[in-house]
């Protein structure tokens, strides 16, 4: 009972995560496309700061029920190790965008439009293989 409410709850949160790791980079396309409209500008990067701050949190919370998934109930084997590296790519990936935010808020260029919007596609990829791991734990 207490192993499937943990893992309930550590699904519910990454889903929450994996929806500002899909969304943060969004905007920050919508930063770049606002060109010289301050108003828009400094309401989108309002809009992003809470969304990594929410971001944060939600993968803390994840990361805290993975851990005790992991320790308390004995989860291994090798996809784990293929989808913690997986996941480590993604919070890399979202740190880079939060460092992007912060860098336009500091008046700094963000890369193209086009350049945005194929990396925002890039999330997808990977979470497509970490679900496989998770369900068909291939090794």
């Amino acid at each position: 009972m207490a192993y499937l409410l943990i893992k309930s709850l550590h699904i519910v949160f990454v889903i929450a995560w994996m929806a500002t790791v899909f969304y943060l980079p969004r905007i920050l396309v919508n930063i770049a496309e606002a060109g010289n409209e301050p108003a828009v500008k400094a309401r989108l990067e309002l809009m992003g700061r809470r969304l990594y701050k929410f971001g944060h949190s939600m993968f803390g919370v994840a990361l805290v029920l993975g851990l005790i998934l992991w320790f308390v109930f004995h989860i291994s084997g090798g996809w784990l190790h293929a989808k913690l590296a997986l996941v480590a790519v993604m919070l890399a990936y979202f740190i880079w965008s939060g460092r992007a935010l912060k860098r336009s808020m500091a008046g700094g260029a963000l890369p193209s439009s086009k350049a945005l919007r194929i990396g925002n596609e890039l999330p997808v990829l990977v979470l497509l293989a970490i679900v496989y791991l998770v369900v068909a734990k291939p090794f």
